[in-house]
């Protein structure tokens, strides 16, 4: 099967470690709310659900970091996601990370990879 991408947003949208852009994808045949973000000078997209419970990240529309701006956040349970991975790193996530959306970023924009989902 050939791989479809979809525009999310212009990269420049994307600041390193700053707001991050939500989107819609169709994961399992069900509408599911996602996000990307820039860490390490990429987009880094993932699912937006805990891995606590399935409940959004965001704590303000496309506010996904921390205040140190080195992780991100969980606004209702405070678990912490390292943003290249998605692995939990503290929190009551439990060992359990976010899951990782494939997205690739191209002549200026950032596209969903959405066969690969």
């Amino acid at each position: 099967m050939a791989e479809r991408e979809r525009l999310i947003c212009d990269a420049s949208e994307l600041a390193e470690q700053g707001r991050g852009v939500r989107f819609e994808l169709t994961r399992n045949g069900q509408p599911q709310p996602a996000f990307v973000v820039r860490h390490g000078g990429q987009p880094r997209a993932f699912l937006n659900q805990c891995g606590h419970v399935p409940v959004e990240l965001d704590w303000q529309e496309g506010e996904f970091f921390d205040d140190s701006r080195l992780y991100l956040i969980c606004s209702t349970h405070g678990a912490l996601y390292h943003p290249a991975s998605g692995a939990c790193v503290g929190g009551r996530c439990a060992g359990r990370g976010l899951i990782p959306v494939p997205v690739v970023e191209r002549d200026g924009q950032v596209y969903l990879i959405e066969t690969a989902i």
